[in-house]
């Protein structure tokens, strides 16, 4: 594993729960496209890569696809299986993925390759086990990003927190453009036909304090930065935070939160 990888394992040991109430309720939202630019429908023989706690799963599975699903934490394939007891869920790691050449019809990732560190790796075996003809699509998120991106970053530096040593970023030769246009070269740079990315916006809402308890639990790198000073750093952090959310607070008391992300297709 690079240092990028054992990070992303650090970060996310042991936070199913608190993925399931924060960030995921964010992610869910580019599901329904995902699906349909993998062609996702009733038969269709479906892997669900990094499938967090289950919300893609679950949706092709009342698609009805016949649907695998693999994660890196153990939490989060429990979780998994627990929103989708007709999936089979495995505990895997990208970019070994235990599965036969050409065994789906599709494969999708949904915000999986912002999270390791050998993104080209990671989708060459994506496209190893699907077979001809078949389809990937995958999200990531747009940077630079929106606003509402930027908030709980913007909240730890204004509380004069830094970046800590550990959290190690993609090493530069591996990295790719987290554009539409960087999606497709890293898809079509991994032998996918047809390759495309588009941008998806939306405003996610959410309660202040529902949105602060993710990266306040360490979760994400933002996570590992607002916790990475202890609790004075967090509730220094949160002060700001509480300011900053003035900007995007709408009159019934929730949090308007502008977000891009890019999703990717191609075909085998």
């Amino acid at each position: 594993m690079t240092a990028f990888d054992v990070m992303e394992r650090r970060i996310w040991d042991g936070q199913a729960d608190a993925y399931a109430r924060t960030a995921a309720r964010l992610c869910v939202r580019t599901v329904p496209a995902l699906l349909d630019a993998a062609e996702v429908g009733a038969g269709t023989r479906l892997l669900d890569v990094g499938c967090g706690t289950g919300n893609v799963t679950a949706a092709a599975v009342a698609r009805g696809a016949f649907v695998r699903a693999v994660d890196a934490e153990p939490g989060m394939v429990a979780a998994t299986r627990r929103a989708a007891p007709g999936a089979e869920v495995r505990t895997g790691t990208l970019p070994q993925l235990p599965y036969a050449d050409g065994e789906f019809d599709a494969v999708v990732a949904n915000f999986v390759l912002n999270h390791v560190g050998r993104p080209l790796d990671a989708l060459v075996e994506m496209r190893r086990v699907i077979r001809p003809g078949g389809r990937i699509a995958v999200t990531i998120w747009q940077l630079p990003g929106a606003p509402g991106q930027a908030l709980v970053g913007r909240a730890a530096q204004a509380a004069g927190l830094t970046r800590p040593d550990w959290l190690a970023t993609v090493d530069e030769e591996r990295n790719f453009a987290r554009t539409p246009d960087g999606v497709a070269a890293l898809l079509t740079a991994a032998g996918l036909g047809d390759a495309r990315g588009e941008t998806h916006a939306w405003e996610h809402r959410a309660d202040p304090e529902d949105w602060w308890a993710g990266p306040a639990a360490g979760i994400g790198a933002v996570g590992g930065m607002v916790t990475s000073a202890g609790p004075d750093g967090v509730a220094a952090a949160k002060r700001e935070y509480d300011v900053l959310c003035g900007e995007f607070l709408a009159d019934d008391g929730l949090l308007s939160l502008p977000h891009v992300a890019v999703l990717g297709q191609g075909r085998v």
